[in-house]
């Protein structure tokens, strides 16, 4: 028993290179996301296309061997259509976020996503009760967001379109996480469906680019060649192209990266390294895209992540369980 438990355990060094593939490719998927939807205002174009990338690299593999595809029915499918359509939402709303507003302040509102969590997991049954301490930690969270918007001599400052779809991301991966734990847990249990970490990440990135479509069709299409050519014209062909490649495919490796390390761990260290990658992101962002960093922000900032740091461990601890007669 103790030697299968050993041999099942990963390795530091798989883990160390996870986390770094992870770090790294989220670092410059944000970067390369940012140019392509500054470069073309078709947000929800440039989001879907990002889906498209992922979905060629998951068909070559499934098509060349290298990977097993999954073994679903219609059940499956539909089953997964939830999940799908919440990753649409929160890719969709980080973008959108992004494209509006500063990179580092769509990353720090999305440092609020363990609120969003604990609203969903205590409202939507079954209920998810956290440690007493872990709702406590919602406090820095929320107040650390709320400094970072006060602007020196100004008061508040917010950017409100761009704090709404980093909160329509919060909300999604919440959703998300409540409603597709079952299921994917469900699927991986079932060898006969080859629904690894990687696979289930393959199958939600294929349906949320479905989901994705019609967005693009109501807010988008009518302009949409337009908004082409005129990107063409004044960015040219190949680095608006090399952008929106390079995102995508960022986007797939980093996601496929972070499925894989969650599956070696556990959520909850994966939640706090998730809270340490924000970090990473901001500092490199605002010294790319030149985006002021002030006292509040950097202040604000810090506390905030740092009171998802401490959420993360705090629920780490299993809530008491209420005595049944």
């Amino acid at each position: 028993m103790a030697a299968a438990k050993a041999e099942s355990a990963p390795s530091t060094a798989k883990l160390v290179m996870l986390v770094v593939a992870w770090y790294v490719g989220n670092t410059f998927y944000n970067v390369y996301s940012k140019k392509a939807s500054s470069m073309m205002h078709a947000h929800w174009f440039i989001a879907c296309a990002q889906l498209v990338v992922g979905i060629v690299i998951s068909l070559f593999l499934w098509g060349t061997g290298i990977r097993k595809a999954p073994n679903l029915n219609a059940n499956d499918i539909i089953a997964c259509l939830p999940i799908g359509l919440f990753a649409c939402l929160a890719h969709g709303g980080s973008v959108l976020a992004a494209a509006v507003g500063a990179v580092s302040f769509a990353q720090i509102v999305k440092a609020c996503e363990p609120a969003f969590a604990a609203l969903v997991g205590v409202l939507i049954p079954p209920a998810d009760m956290k440690p007493f301490l872990a709702y406590l930690m919602l406090i820095p969270i929320v107040g650390g967001v709320g400094l970072a918007c006060v602007k020196e001599g100004k008061g508040v400052e917010i950017n409100v379109e761009a704090f709404m779809y980093a909160s329509m991301a919060n909300m999604a991966a919440a959703l998300k996480g409540k409603f597709g734990s079952s299921v994917t847990k469900s699927l991986k249990a079932d060898s006969s469906k080859n629904m690894d970490a990687a696979n289930v990440y393959a199958v939600m990135n294929i349906i949320s680019f479905f989901c994705t479509v019609p967005f693009v069709v109501i807010n988008e299409l009518p302009t949409l060649q337009q908004e082409y050519e005129a990107t063409i014209e004044k960015h040219g062909f190949e680095p608006f192209i090399y952008n929106l490649l390079m995102s995508g495919f960022c986007f797939y490796i980093y996601n496929e990266f972070a499925f894989a390390f969650t599956a070696q761990v556990g959520a909850v260290t994966s939640s706090v390294l998730n809270t340490a990658k924000r970090v990473i992101i901001i500092v490199v962002s605002s010294v790319v895209f030149a985006e002021p960093m002030e006292r509040n922000t950097v202040m604000g900032s810090a506390i905030a992540i740092g009171g998802t740091f401490a959420y993360s461990l705090a629920s780490k601890k299993a809530a008491p369980k209420a005595k049944t007669a």
